[in-house]
């Protein structure tokens, strides 16, 4: 019998069998440490798992929060989302879907250094990865429908992003400045020497009167 086919019959898709995760985490493991090269795999779909990410970051296995870290730290390292939109668990032998209720990660802490065009932005991200806002890794803010807010996200790797919590989207619009974008004046956030528009400066000013 084949690998692949051992692989095959020990499908997640199997997701109320306590053993399934097990396996999961092997396969997993076995990928390595950091994020793993799930760009580069290409396995075959192997179904949906009973598996959430909630919008304030916590995983769930069956309904119940995931609580080691170090578990989460893993199956964070082989998340991988396609341009189906959908975001999956990759290791080079399967891929299988998972629910995310925002994004995957969120953004807990901030440091700002240096000003003006040397200003960097970096987020350490709730599952220990560390991000440097720039070109390769842009922020967006979105109106959050309902409240009026806006809601930053900043790219993590892949299409990968993080949301930013909300004390430090306070402080990180703390370091916000007016600047004139396509001849309309934005208020914005430097890092890495790229400009990152929140929001424009009159709509802010409205919003504080």
């Amino acid at each position: 019998m084949s690998e692949h086919h051992e692989h095959r019959q020990q499908s997640l898709t199997q997701a109320t069998e306590a053993r399934g995760l097990e396996a999961l985490i092997s396969r997993a493991a076995r990928a390595g440490k950091g994020a793993a090269p799930v760009e580069r795999w290409n396995p075959d779909f192997c179904g949906d798992l009973d598996m959430e990410i909630k919008a304030d970051g916590t995983w769930f296995y069956l309904g119940t929060p995931i609580g080691r870290m170090p578990l989460v730290q893993l199956f964070s390292s082989v998340l991988r989302k396609d341009a189906d939109g959908r975001t999956y668990l990759v290791t080079p032998v399967e891929k299988v879907g998972i629910r995310v209720a925002d994004a995957p990660f969120v953004a807990v802490e901030i440091d700002v250094s240096g000003e003006g065009e040397d200003q960097v932005i970096t987020f350490r991200t709730n599952v220990g990865d560390v991000i440097e806002a720039g070109p390769e890794r842009p922020l967006r803010f979105v109106d959050e429908n309902g409240t009026g807010g806006l809601k930053p996200y900043v790219l993590v790797r892949g299409r990968l992003e993080a949301l930013v919590a909300r004390p430090v989207m306070y402080e990180l619009v703390g370091h916000g400045e007016e600047i004139e974008i396509d001849g309309r004046t934005m208020f914005s956030v430097r890092s890495k020497n790229a400009v990152f528009p929140i929001m424009p400066a009159d709509q802010l000013k409205r919003l504080s009167a």
